[in-house]
């Protein structure tokens, strides 16, 4: 089931008659409907700015064990509603026990990197073969794409002889500064600028527009740790910190690429999201801004890429990629259980 998504700023969350419903004060300061869902269907709310949430609503979202994640208008965690947490506390306990386990812990995170780099040199290969094919571009962006490919494969083969997870992150910075060195290969036309990766605060639209959906994505990802038990602050590549869920953030490492940079890529070139949809605050905390009708359709596109089936390149069951969160999740709380090696989803 899609999560519900709460953009609209002075809305009210609901709940009546079995439905959730979004409301706005008009200017006579009636409430009007804006939005309405039935209750069952919903198993995650995102509520975004200035949106209040009336008692009986909470209510329901509590007794419902529905996850729900307040933020910032422009994406930044807020806080979550918590309801009784999982019961497994064996699980859990196995967590912190793999976690102490440097070698398992090192195997792990090494899996993780692998993998990310392996989906990224996928992305870079197919929007590399394409070019060619389309003769789109010039040749000698083609020629960067797929030279950034073989860089990211050597280090592939440098994070399988990493002996520590420092090591690690130094390999995967090095990875991530390999392909957003050629990411601006993959957009199409004038209007966009990106000269590479920035964030906290993202400094130019297409940065923000990445941000955004990684942030998207953590909160979904998050939402399958904790619906399988683990506890999402305890991770592998990422170390404790306070405050940061790590564990969700090794699964989002497996899904960047796939996920939320296709899509960002699908938005700029398809032009579903234009240079109007941004508005810039030179002395603000955030040089760029999407705006609401931005972000709505970033979320539209990205709800999209989340419930898109295909077939799992394990299983070759049809899956959603929010199934594949799930499922990850699932495989990882078998193998903190179990010692066995865990797998990272991989595409082909």
């Amino acid at each position: 089931m899609p999560p519900l998504y709460i953009t609209t700023q002075g809305a009210k969350l609901c709940y009546r008659k079995r439905r959730l419903v979004v409301e706005k004060v008009n200017q006579r300061g009636e409430g009007v409907e804006v939005a309405a869902v039935p209750a069952v269907h919903v198993d995650q709310v995102l509520i975004f700015g200035n949106v209040s949430v009336t008692t009986p609503a909470l209510s329901y979202l509590l007794a419902s064990e529905i996850d729900t994640t307040f933020l910032t208008r422009r994406g930044r965690y807020k806080g979550r509603l918590v309801g009784p947490s999982g019961g497994n506390g064996q699980l859990r306990m196995r967590q912190y026990q793999r976690a102490l386990d440097e070698e398992w812990a090192l195997e792990t995170a090494r899996a993780i990197v692998t993998t990310k780099l392996h989906n990224t040199r996928t992305l870079l290969r197919r929007y590399a073969r394409r070019r060619r094919t389309a003769e789109i571009g010039p040749p000698q962006e083609t020629d960067a794409l797929e030279s950034a490919a073989d860089q990211l494969s050597d280090l592939i083969a440098r994070a399988e002889r990493c002996r520590t997870v420092n090591s690690l992150n130094g390999v995967e910075g090095r990875g991530a500064a390999v392909y957003f060195s050629v990411f601006r290969c993959l957009i199409q036309g004038e209007e966009w600028e990106f000269a590479g990766r920035n964030r906290r605060p993202p400094r130019d639209p297409v940065n923000a527009l990445l941000s955004f959906g990684y942030t998207v994505l953590t909160h979904n990802v998050e939402s399958a740790v904790r619906a399988v038990g683990l506890d999402p602050y305890i991770g592998f590549l990422h170390q404790v910190a306070y405050n940061r869920p790590s564990l969700a953030l090794d699964l989002v490492e497996e899904f960047r690429a796939i996920v939320v940079d296709s899509v960002v890529l699908r938005c700029l070139n398809n032009q579903i999201i234009r240079p109007r949809h941004f508005y810039v605050t030179p002395d603000g905390d955030y040089p760029v801004i999407i705006d609401d009708e931005g972000r709505t359709l970033l979320i539209r596109e990205l709800e999209a890429r989340f419930n898109l089936t295909f077939k799992h390149p394990d299983t070759e069951e049809t899956v959603t990629y929010r199934r594949c969160f799930e499922l990850q999740a699932r495989r990882l709380a078998r193998c903190l259980q179990s010692g066995k090696p865990y797998r990272p989803f991989k595409v082909r």
